[in-house]
């Protein structure tokens, strides 16, 4: 479980494709301290976990590696990163941790297009268009995990959505890079979907 507030950002060091699935070596620096077999890492919003931990000599942090399935690899924008690309990067919630944004699983629901990304005063706007069965799930003032991070609904039009990015976040996160026509992971509100199927069992 994730809460949706970056710790960082990692550049992808290696992408290697096999026949078994994908093997993502990324360059992590604060993230990787303590970081051991088998823990857990939301890379851009997606949970995946550590198979290998491989220290830099005369660099800050550690390589860490990740097997991905070919499910995972095409349902999430991981498959478009590449050698130097910047992925958002969060350990897991721990029990003396505070919650600062929202439940996030690190189970991503699919990607959304970028359809708006501009500064607008001190702010920028952020419209995305997640696939069309995912709208109902999303509503004014309710939480929503792009690329891992936790961001607050702003408004909900007929086929996207609207959120506000403050300066920070898009300085510490790869939001800093991405434009228009750019695609991100998308999670929606855990809560929401538990509603959603129980209204749905209820036939409402």
């Amino acid at each position: 479980m994730f809460t949706g507030i970056v710790a960082e950002t990692g550049k992808v060091s290696r992408v290697e494709r096999s026949g078994q699935g994908i093997h993502l070596k990324i360059h992590a620096r604060r993230t990787a301290d303590r970081i051991q077999l088998g823990d857990s890492l939301a890379v851009n919003g997606c949970c995946l976990t550590v198979v290998e931990v491989q220290g830099l000599e005369g660099e800050e942090g550690s390589l860490l590696g990740f097997d991905l399935l070919q499910e995972t690899w095409k349902r999430t924008n991981l498959q478009s990163v590449e050698c130097q690309s910047e992925v958002n990067l969060e350990r897991p919630l721990a029990f003396q941790s505070g919650l600062d944004g929202h439940f996030v699983s690190g189970h991503v629901d699919g990607v959304a297009t970028i359809r708006r990304w501009e500064e607008q005063g001190a702010d920028w706007l952020l419209e995305v268009e997640p696939p069309l069965e995912m709208m109902p799930l999303l509503v004014t003032k309710g939480s929503v995990a792009l690329d891992g991070i936790s961001l607050t609904v702003a408004e909900v039009l007929e086929q996207s959505f609207r959120v506000w990015v403050i300066p920070h976040t898009r300085k510490v996160t790869n939001l800093k890079n991405r434009k228009t026509g750019d695609e991100l992971n998308i999670e929606t509100d855990l809560l929401g979907k538990y509603v959603d199927r129980l209204l749905k069992a209820r036939g409402l």
